[in-house]
């Protein structure tokens, strides 16, 4: 005789498809005291969930899914695609548009990038597009200090590893030499931490510009830097095989959130 497996989902995963979060950052925040279920905080994500139970997170009722949805964000140089920062520094989140519902980034650009980052309300969707599996280009223009050779381009080409970390080929196509910098088209399927920047140090070359112009299928093309587009439903439905609809078995983000990049009055 086998025990018959629990009803639901897990909790972080439920968390997750709602878009509060991503299932390892549901975790930590289950672990510090901030979810409860039914009336009683939990400390552990073991623990399976149906719609019938009640989740509050950070004081806020949960409530029904909405559905899956998809942002182009034109990011600017100088913020960090984090909730908070420890460094104070200001925020990808804190700069979106008032108007916009609780959402998550796809992937993150660093503080010094900027150009087209992803943004999605569900979890689920999150997880989908930073799979390895998709193997989406991420096509950049980069610009360096100096010049650089074909031969050089050719070590990235081929694969490169920088401090142990193996970077898979790079697509790079030499544009212009624009006074004391040129500009590169680079393509990675990837998108490792800070993965162009450290391949190109380790060739002998600075990169003081980089701009994302594409994920996968997705263009920044004209949006301009701040400015936040929907991708229409029908495109996300084409281009990722995902409904239109909520799952009736999930929840969504908590309501009455504070405003966007201001802080609670102490």
């Amino acid at each position: 005789m086998t025990d018959t497996p629990p009803s639901g989902d897990r909790i972080a995963k439920v968390l997750s498809r709602a878009g509060i979060a991503s299932r390892r950052e549901a975790e930590r925040m289950i672990e510090a005291g901030r979810v409860s279920v039914n009336g009683k905080l939990i400390d552990s994500p073991a623990l399976n969930v149906t719609p019938d139970d009640r989740i509050v997170v950070d004081g806020k009722t949960v409530g029904e899914p909405d559905a899956p949805r998809l942002w182009l964000y034109h990011k600017p140089a100088g913020l960090v695609t984090t909730e908070r920062d420890e460094k104070d520094r200001p925020t990808v989140f804190a700069s979106l548009p008032e108007n916009l519902p609780r959402v998550m980034s796809v992937g993150r650009l660093d503080l010094n990038s900027e150009g087209l980052l992803l943004l999605t309300n569900d979890g689920e969707m999150k997880r989908k597009l930073e799979l390895p599996s998709t193997g989406w280009l991420r096509r950049y223009r980069v610009r360096i200090n100096g010049s650089v050779s074909e031969a050089t381009l050719d070590r990235l080409r081929a694969g490169i590893t920088v401090e142990g970390i193996q970077y898979q080929p790079m697509v790079v196509t030499f544009d212009r030499q624009q006074g004391a910098n040129a500009w590169l088209t680079v393509s990675i399927r990837e998108g490792k931490n800070r993965e162009i920047r450290r391949a190109m140090q380790e060739v002998g070359v600075a990169v003081n510009r980089l701009i994302r112009v594409s994920y996968g299928p997705f263009q920044l093309a004209n949006l301009k830097q701040g400015e936040v587009e929907e991708i229409k439903q029908r495109v996300v439905r084409d281009q990722l095989g995902m409904s239109d609809k909520p799952k009736p078995t999930r929840v969504r983000k908590p309501v009455n959130r504070p405003t966007r990049g201001k802080k609670p009055q102490s």
